[in-house]
């Protein structure tokens, strides 16, 4: 399914715990070259590497503070400089608010870009505890499983790397997705509305197979960037 975009896509990702951002952020990148840039992905390498940004940040998470948003967007304009961005990318876990929407709005256009498409994951919040308490992950790539909806084709063994070790998230519990949904809903809300209110907003029940979840969203991706 592969495609060749005529102008770099810029989506974000929109969803509650247990949506199926990442699968769905993994195959895109396999459809479209895309490349998924998580935020905490971000701060770790961008601290790893050593980078001026990175020290700042470095220096910020040791004194127990939040990473401020000039320096994650400073971490995010240096990764999106480097050259396997050139077809696009799918921001997961930024922006968060309005606020740092205006401001990823500002340091796009600085680049010439800008955002193609918002896509929110609509769930039912019920059905995501019972989604996410079951989930886990190989440990060693990151592919996603859940104990009902995906297994691996051999038990105990990760399809994509072969790798046997398994891990869950220890706050996957069905109190806790709760009070992650609702807190959410809340912070989400106003990103909605913002992306709306510029036509960028769009939505895919994300209740579905996963297969067609994937084709609703190569549907958006080859739309906005014909």
């Amino acid at each position: 399914m592969s495609e060749v975009m005529a102008q770099p896509s810029v989506l974000i990702l929109l969803g509650p715990p247990g949506a199926g951002k990442g699968t769905q952020a993994r195959m895109l990148e396999e459809d479209f070259g895309l490349v998924q840039l998580s935020t905490g992905d971000l701060l770790r390498a961008a601290v790893a590497a050593g980078t001026e940004a990175g020290r700042k940040a470095k220096a910020v998470m040791e004194a127990g503070q939040l990473v401020s948003d000039d320096i994650v967007l400073a971490i995010l304009k240096d990764r999106m400089a480097q050259p396997d961005t050139a077809k696009g990318v799918i921001l997961d876990g930024f922006p968060r608010t309005a606020v740092q929407a205006a401001a990823l709005d500002a340091l796009l256009a600085e680049a010439g870009r800008a955002v193609t498409a918002a896509i929110s994951l609509e769930v039912d919040d019920e059905a995501m505890v019972g989604r996410v308490a079951g989930r886990y992950t190989c440990a060693a790539c990151g592919e996603g499983y859940h104990d009902q909806f995906k297994l691996p084709a051999k038990a105990g063994v990760c399809d994509k790397c072969g790798g046997t070790a398994m891990k869950r998230r220890a706050d996957d519990t069905a109190e806790t997705v709760r009070e992650r949904l609702k807190a959410y809903h809340a912070q989400t809300a106003p990103l909605i509305t913002y992306y709306d209110a510029k036509g960028l907003l769009q939505r895919i029940d994300a209740m579905g197979p996963i297969a067609t979840i994937r084709a609703g969203l190569a549907g958006i991706v080859q739309g906005v960037a014909a």
